[in-house]
C-alpha cells in the first residue's frame, strides 16, 4: 500500500471552546499504488481534513497514517516536510499561483527546496507543460491565462518533483464544464503515464466515473460506492 490510514479520529472545538465536533471518527482507508480514488460527501463532512492528514499538513488526534511503509507519527517536522515536498503533490480548487511569476517559474518553485540542477528541472517542467498542452504559455503570468490554463499550470507544479501520490481537493470546482472535462482527461493521462496515485475530493460526477474506487464520507467514516 502506498497509503494506509488506520482508525484516525479528528475533532475540532467551536470558536468559544464550549463544544467539540468530530469530523473523522475511527476512519480507515487503504490506497494501492497507481489507483485513482475519489472521496465525495457534503460540505463540512471532513473531506479536506482527510486530505490534509494524508498529505502531512495536519495530524489526527488518534490513529495512524502510514505512507510508503513509514508511520508518519514517527517523523520529525523536517522529515514530514521532506516527504511532502518530494513524495506528495497537491492540487487545490484555486490554483494558488504566484501572480508575479511566469507559468514556468511557478512550476519550478517546488524544485528549489530539493536543490535540483536548474537545467534538469527546467527540462522536466517543459516536458510536463508539453504533455499538459501549455508549453506555449510558459512565459505568460497567471493574469494572462484562463482559469483552465492556470489549473493545468498548478497540476504541472504538483508533478514537477515526480511525487508518488497526488492529492486533489475539488480541482474542477472553479472551472466550467468544458475545462473540468479536460482536466479529468489530463489527470487520467497522468495516472497512466507516470503511475501517479491519485486521491481526490470532488463533487463532480464526471470525475468519479473515471476513478478506481469512490467513497462517500459521512458521519466521520468512509463507505465505498459501487461504480
Amino acid at each position: 500500500m502506498i497509503l494506509t490510514i488506520n482508525e484516525i479520529t479528528k475533532s475540532y472545538r467551536n470558536p468559544g471552546g464550549t463544544a467539540t465536533r468530530t469530523v473523522l471518527n475511527r476512519l480507515n482507508l487503504e490506497v494501492s499504488p497507481h489507483e485513482m480514488i475519489a472521496i465525495t460527501g457534503p460540505s463540512g463532512s471532513g473531506k479536506t481534513t482527510l486530505l490534509n492528514i494524508a498529505g502531512t499538513l495536519d495530524l489526527p488526534d488518534s490513529g495512524e497514517v502510514i505512507f510508503n511503509g513509514t508511520p508518519l507519527h514517527t517523523q520529525s517536522a523536517n522529515q514530514l516536510a521532506a516527504i511532502r515536498n518530494k513524495e506528495i503533490g497537491f492540487v487545490f480548487q484555486m490554483h494558488h499561483l504566484f501572480p508575479q511569476l511566469t507559468a514556468l517559474e511557478n512550476i519550478l518553485l517546488p524544485t528549489l527546496a530539493l536543490k535540483k540542477k536548474q537545467g534538469n528541472s527546467q527540462s522536466q517542467a517543459l516536458q510536463l507543460m508539453k504533455e499538459l498542452g501549455i508549453n506555449p504559455l510558459r512565459n505568460q503570468k497567471p493574469g494572462e491565462l484562463s482559469g483552465g490554463e492556470c489549473q493545468r499550470v498548478a497540476v504541472a507544479r504538483a508533478l514537477i518533483n515526480q511525487p508518488s501520490l497526488l492529492l486533489a481537493d475539488e480541482p474542477t470546482g472553479s472551472l466550467d464544464r468544458s475545462n473540468a472535462l479536460e482536466l479529468v482527461r489530463l489527470l487520467k493521462k497522468i495516472n497512466h503515464t507516470y503511475g501517479t496515485t491519485l486521491l481526490m475530493v470532488t463533487h463532480a460526477k464526471e470525475l468519479t466515473e473515471e476513478m478506481s474506487h469512490v467513497y462517500a464520507l459521512t458521519d466521520g467514516k468512509l463507505t465505498e460506492i459501487g461504480q
